[in-house]
C-alpha cells in the first residue's frame, strides 16, 4: 500500500494495542534534541494547514532533516521538539494479485488486517515541530523547518515567535 492511502483522517483512530499480535515500535528515536534547559528568545513553529495523519517514518524523516542542519550550523545552541506522538495503529488487509492468487486469499473474510505501522493525527493549526534558537539564528531555524516540511504529507507554514509576540 502507498503512504498516501493513510494521509486522510477517516473515522475514529484505532489505538487498541492488545488486539495486535505485535504492536509496532515507533521509529522516532528522540522527541527532544539540542539543549532543553536553556530558554531561547525565538521560537520557530511548523504548523499544519489541514487535518492529516503523519506516519511515524515521515515524522522521523522530518526530525532527521531538521536536526541535521541545526546541529551542523549551531552546534548545541538550539532546542528542537517533535510535538505529535504516533498513537493511531494502521492496518492493512494484504491481497495477492496474479496467477493462482485465488487459492491464497479469502477476500473480505476475516479482513481485520495486519499492523503495518503507526501514525500521529494532526489537526489544523497544530504545531508539528518547534525550534528554539537565539536571535542571530532565525534564518537557520527557518531553513531547518523548510527541510522538515518537505518530508511531511500535508502543507505546513512556518511561524516565528519572539518571547511572547508573533513576528511571522
Amino acid at each position: 500500500m502507498k503512504a498516501k492511502n493513510y494521509r486522510e483522517v477517516k473515522g475514529q483512530a484505532y489505538t487498541r494495542r492488545e488486539y495486535s499480535k505485535t504492536p509496532p515500535p515507533s521509529k522516532i528515536t528522540k522527541f527532544t534534541m539540542g539543549d532543553p534547559k536553556t530558554e531561547f528568545p525565538i521560537k520557530a513553529r511548523l504548523i499544519a494547514l489541514e487535518n492529516a495523519q503523519i506516519r511515524h517514518n515521515a515524522l522521523e524523516a522530518a526530525r532527521i532533516a531538521s536536526n541535521r542542519l541545526l546541529s551542523t550550523k549551531l552546534g548545541n545552541s538550539y532546542f528542537l521538539r517533535i510535538m505529535p506522538y504516533p498513537h493511531a495503529i494502521l492496518r492493512e488487509n494484504k491481497m495477492i494479485f496474479g496467477a493462482h492468487a485465488d487459492r491464497l486469499q479469502d477476500g473480505m473474510r476475516h479482513a481485520f488486517g495486519k499492523v503495518i505501522g503507526t501514525a500521529a493525527r494532526v489537526k489544523r493549526n497544530q504545531s508539528v515541530i518547534v525550534v528554539g534558537v537565539n536571535n542571530e539564528s532565525v534564518e537557520v531555524a527557518k531553513e531547518a523547518l523548510k527541510r522538515g516540511r518537505a518530508k511531511l504529507p500535508m502543507p505546513c507554514r512556518i511561524v516565528i515567535e519572539k518571547a511572547g509576540d508573533k513576528l511571522i
